[in-house]
This record gives structure tokens, sequence and C-alpha cells, in this order.
């Protein structure tokens, strides 16, 4: 039976007791998902970003499955207990993952791509895709079923949400080249276009509304599509008034991230330093 056909089947049945034939068909799901053959969502060719939910059916299963084990390394002076079916995944040098010391933490199911740098501290969960050379840095997260692209920054303290159920959700998407700056957020199921460049401290939702200088728009996630940030577009931190009575009495702000230019050159030789980095 193919894979998709049987985790869908394993994922239906009630709980109760799993087989040693079931732990095995887990184990190659998330060997898959390790090796970024199968991820929880993927981009056609038209550029539309589409969610595999059997994948993330599958993530779910593990959890499912797993019993609370102990974790705890020995002699650490740390305690860690956890889903056994979810351990912290182990890499060796020929994975080219550069992970520098000083407590990092990825889970089993990610697939980290070669020449990803991780900077410590930082965390990635459980059907996350982080492509080539992307540089995760410190107190940086990836969350369950995040879908990172090539060559991205992910600054200081930039969080990237996790977006598991339901199942068809479509989880937070960050494209080639993009630069998430310093105490960034990004989460439910927001898309961030290629080479946009997010400032430190914006934070997008997918119920905030982004406003669009250059452009004169406001961009607002759809009934059946997510809030996206344009290819390019530069965003920082803003505000927008309070229109009623009491809030212009107040003088009350709302904040509201702001698109006030699209990448040009000095954009690009601001960021040079990140070839350098990595």
């Amino acid at each position: 039976m193919p894979m998709r056909e049987a985790i869908e089947e394993l994922a239906t049945r009630a709980d109760g007791e799993y087989s040693d034939g079931d732990f095995a068909l887990f184990a190659e799901f998330k060997t898959a998902l390790n090796r970024g053959q199968i991820r929880a969502a993927e981009r056609d060719t038209d550029g539309v970003w589409h969610t595999n939910a059997w994948v993330k059916r599958g993530i779910l299963l593990g959890f499912r499955m797993g019993a609370i084990i102990e974790m705890s390394p020995p002699d650490a002076g740390l305690q860690f207990l956890d889903k056994h079916t979810y351990p912290i995944r182990k890499f060796s040098t020929d994975d080219r993952v550069r992970i520098v010391p000083g407590g990092s933490s990825i889970r089993d199911g990610a697939y980290i791509a070669p020449g990803v740098v991780c900077m410590p501290p930082m965390f990635v969960n459980a059907g996350a895709y982080v492509d080539e050379g992307t540089m995760i840095d410190s107190h940086a997260l990836v969350g369950s079923c995040a879908q990172i692209g090539k060559r991205v920054h992910l600054s200081a303290a930039a969080q990237i949400g996790g977006v598991l159920e339901p199942a068809g959700a479509m989880p937070v998407i960050i494209e080639d080249d993009v630069i998430v700056g310093g105490n960034c957020g990004v989460y439910e199921g927001a898309i961030v276009r290629e080479r946009a460049v997010l400032a430190s401290g914006v934070i997008i939702t997918g119920s905030t509304p982004v406003f669009d200088l250059v452009r004169e728009q406001i961009y607002r996630r759809g009934d059946d599509l997510a809030l996206e940030i344009p290819a390019g577009a530069v965003v920082v931190p803003g505000a927008r008034a309070v229109q009623s009575e009491k809030g212009r009495e107040w003088g009350l702000s709302l904040y509201a991230p702001v698109i006030v230019k699209y990448r040009d050159e000095k954009t690009e030789r601001g960021i040079e330093l990140e070839e350098w980095l990595r």
C-alpha cells in the first residue's frame, strides 16, 4: 500500500494499541519528512501554495501514537520528558548542516537542508521544512509545518508560528531570500513572498491588514486565501488611528505593518553581509 494511503488509514483508526508494523510505518513516514521527500505544503508551478493535509495528519498521528518517556541526557542536570515518537533529530557531518554549540534543538521529522546554519539557542519543530543556505539565528523558532525557503535569514528572536491543526490549514510560508528581522513574528498561515524584508519588530498574522504605501493597497486574508506579503516588499512596524469617537478622544492607535518600499540596490547593499556570514 502506498505510504499516503497507509498513513490515512492509520490516522482514521480509533485510538488504541499500535502494532510493530504501525510504528514501522510511522518511522518510514518520519524518515521521508527528514529527507524532504514529503512536506506539509508545496508550491505549484504557478506560485500557488497548497497544503498536503495527509502529511499534517501523519504528523498529528505521531503525537497520538507516542508514549511519554525520559529523554534526559546523562548527568546533564536537566530533565526532558516527551513523546517517544519525536526525539531530538540526530545529524552527522554528511548532512552538511552547521549546528553551532549552545543548546539548539531540532525535532525528528523536520527537514534541514545542506548549508543551513543554526545559531544557539534555536528550535525547529516537527514537520518544518528549512531549505538550503538559510540561517536560523539565536532564540529563533520555526514552528510545526512551517515552510522556509532558500537563503532566508531568520534573525535573533524571530518566531515563525506553527500551524498543525486543522490538517487542511495552510502553514506559515517564508519564500526564498526573505529577511526576517529580529523579534519579528509571522503566524496563522501568512505567506511572505520571495525577497521580502520584514524590519525588526514586525508582526504578521493571518488577520492583520497590511498597508502598502507604494502601491496604495491594503492586503487582507480572503475567505479561502492566506494573507500574502508581496515579493520584494520592505515592511516596517507602523500604527493607524482608531476612528471611533472614543478612539479619537483618547488618541488611540492600533499596530499596523506598513510596506514603505520595495527592495532596491540600496537594500541589496545593506544585506550583502549575509553571504559572508554563511
